[in-house]
């Protein structure tokens, strides 16, 4: 037979087939879907005993299902789909509330199975015949779902809601720290992130699903005394029914409609509360029970103590009271027993051990220092954990440490950051090695404004000075950021204010976070080719350390060290004629000429230069005395002063030049001459005639 009509082209309609409905019903949305529609229908269309008698049981599974999940549970974010199900199974229960009230109201007269035989048994079951004893039990029910369940887990959820959200700035910032310090990568600390925020949207919606396990008892009382009130009218008016028949008939019918409801409202009360409570207990909940109740014998045996004083009081049935009693006694002594023998074997454990005593740990771990740490104040902690999930600050020493390890040829060490309650609100200081190296203020939410030709900035705002370089800046809100762009002032916020001020000084500070591990594992990452070499020199001909100090030297002067296999040929060379570090540095950095002159080339492609004079050469060669590695300088006060003012000079007149030169020394001098330039220009780079590389574009922009 075909599926198409006769003269037609269109095809005919056809019945779905079960393995239609079934592939329907395989997706999960398109099935929740259907049943969120069904409870809907069944509020607005009568329902059939039958198939009430069959809702009502699943029901009662479903908020059986319920609570044995929130038992078996280790954390309640394993069930943070609760507050959806919990608004689901109520609205379930309401539907049926209201299909039995319609079925009750109109065919109550028939008799107690009029609502379905669910609601007769429960009813039966309850009432023993006696309708006010059924009243009694339903109103017991409603009472402790009501005052006691819903109202106790409610505040619960309600409290921890609160604290949850009160604790989630610090939470993060540990979560940052943690992630700073290289104790967690990136995945963990974004796992834990995601953690924290649904477990905050968790005791926040289960703060206002309470609310639907108190509306729901709340209707369920109403709806008793309606269909008491409302079918004794019918029955007694309408149906010619006796008081005494309509009393017991609708009576009957409306217990047990309420118990079928609310016995489900009760078992789903009792796992909300138990979810909401079991917050900071981990396992299940027969686990922790167990552990937390067992782990103090003394309690159980005073409790068994109790029970058998009280089973010899008169008129107490000793039987119950003497078996409970002798029952707890017995546990509390083997629970102590276990308790004993288990810590002796632990002390036999130790005992035993022949690692380092375990007395000495904590005080090693009071030594331990951190090479780098940021304290800041109350005030700073949006740059690491904004309101709006951002931690900006975090990114930027990431990124930062990346960049440093590119350019000066290894990888720094992480950076600490936490909160010191006794700085100022806005203040931060840098640490390194447990020393302070430079400190700030600076102000979230505003940004930093400052003129590059250095003149202060004609804006509103707080007026300060820039902490890496010192010069003058002032502090805007968001509305002055557009009008200082438009001026032409750099603007840049609290976050790149302090990652720059940690750049520079980590820079100035390179050679002393370059540690002997971190050496070793440089030259272990080095190709195969150069182990040869490292063997011929290492430890025959200089040690470890003295690699460690030429390095330090070489970066101290900002030189990356990234090219280690020309720095250690250049080491082996220059072992053949000396053993002083300050020597054999001279002597590789001749071998990373290329490398120094790329450095400091300008974007034109010429290195800019500013020369020594022959006096002031001849001036310092004069000065240097002492033979061999003990060569030192002694040039008279006045002559270093002249010599530092010149310097001063000519630097400054090229800055206005937009260049950014170098001095160049002979060979002999340059040492000398950079220890005296450092200490007033740190940042101006000294080097020799052998350090320029003989295809370097050249361009003498002064001389002194």
């Amino acid at each position: 037979m075909s599926d198409v009509t006769a003269g037609q082209g269109s095809p005919a309609f056809r019945f779905p087939r079960l393995s239609d409905i079934g592939a329907l019903l395989k997706r999960g949305d398109i099935a929740l879907a259907i049943g969120v529609m069904t409870i809907l229908v069944v509020l607005i269309l009568p329902l059939p005993p039958i198939l009430l008698d069959l809702c009502l049981a699943i029901s009662i599974i479903i908020s059986v299902l319920i609570l044995m999940t929130a038992l078996f549970i280790h954390t309640p974010l394993e069930f943070s789909s609760f507050p959806t199900v919990l608004l689901i199974a109520t609205m379930l229960r309401l539907a049926l509330n209201l299909a039995s009230t319609r079925l009750i109201l109109a065919r109550g007269h028939e008799g107690t199975d009029a609502a379905g035989h669910v609601i007769e048994a429960f009813g039966n079951f309850v009432m023993s015949g006696n309708f006010v004893i059924g009243i009694i039990v339903f109103t017991i029910l409603v009472i402790v779902n009501f005052v006691v369940i819903t109202k106790g887990s409610g505040r619960i959820a309600e409290v921890a809601a609160r604290f949850h959200l009160d604790a989630m700035p610090g939470k993060q910032m540990a979560i940052d720290a943690d992630l700073s310090a290289g104790m967690i990568d990136e995945k963990e600390a974004r796992r834990r992130r995601r953690n924290l925020e649904d477990e905050s949207g968790f005791f926040g919606a289960m703060d206002g699903a309470s609310k639907f396990v108190r509306g729901d008892a709340i209707a369920g009382l109403l709806v008793v005394f309606i269909n008491i009130i409302g079918g004794m009218v019918i029955g007694i008016v309408q149906q010619s029914m006796t008081f005494t028949d309509a009393a017991r008939t609708y009576t009957l019918l409306t217990v047990g409609d309420g118990l079928v409801t609310q016995v489900p409202a009760l078992i789903v009360s009792t796992a909300a509360g138990l979810l909401v409570s079991k917050a900071g207990v981990g396992g299940g909940v027969d686990q922790a029970l167990i552990k937390q109740l067992s782990g103090y014998p003394k309690a159980l045996g005073m409790s068994g103590a109790v029970m058998l004083v009280m089973a010899l009081l008169p008129g107490i049935p000793m039987l119950p009271f003497l078996a409970l009693g002798g029952g707890a006694s017995a546990l509390a002594y083997l629970i102590d027993k276990r308790n004993k023998e288990a810590a002796v074997a632990e002390k036999r454990g130790e005992a035993g051990d022949a690692a380092a005593p375990a007395a000495e740990e904590p005080i090693s771990a009071a030594l331990k220092i951190d090479d780098l740490k940021i304290e800041l104040g109350y005030a700073l902690l949006p740059l690491v954990n904004s309101p709006d999930g951002g931690d900006r600050l975090t990114e930027q020493i990431k990124a930062l440490r990346r960049a440093l390890a590119v350019e000066m040829g290894f990888v720094m060490p992480a950076v600490r950051i936490l909160d010191n309650v006794q700085l100022d609100a806005n203040t931060y200081i840098i640490k390194i090695k447990e020393v302070e190296a430079g400190n700030g203020r600076v102000w979230p939410g505003q940004y930093m404004v400052m003129d590059p030709t250095g003149g202060q900035v004609n804006l509103p705002g707080v007026h300060t000075t820039e902490p890496t370089f010192g010069l003058p800046a002032t502090w805007v809100d968001l509305a002055e950021k557009e009008e200082a762009a438009v001026k032409g002032y750099t603007v840049v916020d609290a976050a790149t204010v302090l990652s720059t001020h940690l750049t520079e000084l980590l820079k100035s500070h390179t050679s002393e976070l370059l540690s002997y591990a971190e050496v070793v594992k440089l030259i272990k990452e080095l190709p195969k080719e150069q182990g040869d070499l490292i063997k011929d020199i290492v430890p025959s001909q200089i040690t470890m350390t003295g690699i460690q100090r030429v390095l330090q030297i070489l970066l101290a002067e900002r030189v990356s060290i990234r090219n280690l296999s020309t720095i250690l040929d250049g080491i082996a060379d220059a072992l053949a004629f000396t053993r002083n570090p300050t020597s054999i540095a001279e002597h590789v950095r001749a071998r990373l000429a290329r490398q120094l002159c790329a450095q400091f080339t300008s974007p034109a492609g010429y290195l800019p230069l500013i020369a020594l004079s022959a006096k002031w050469e001849q001036a310092f060669a004069d000065s240097i005395v002492g033979q061999g590695e003990e060569k030192n300088l002694a040039m008279q006060p006045s002559r270093l002063s002249e010599f530092i003012t010149l310097v001063r000079e000519r630097f400054e007149d090229a800055a206005r030049e937009g260049e950014a030169p170098v001095l160049v020394t002979s060979p002999g001098i340059r040492p000398f001459v950079r220890s005296i330039v450092e200490r007033f220009r740190a940042q101006t780079s000294v080097l020799s005639q052998s350090e320029i590389h003989p295809r370097a574009r050249l361009k003498t922009v002064g001389s002194i």
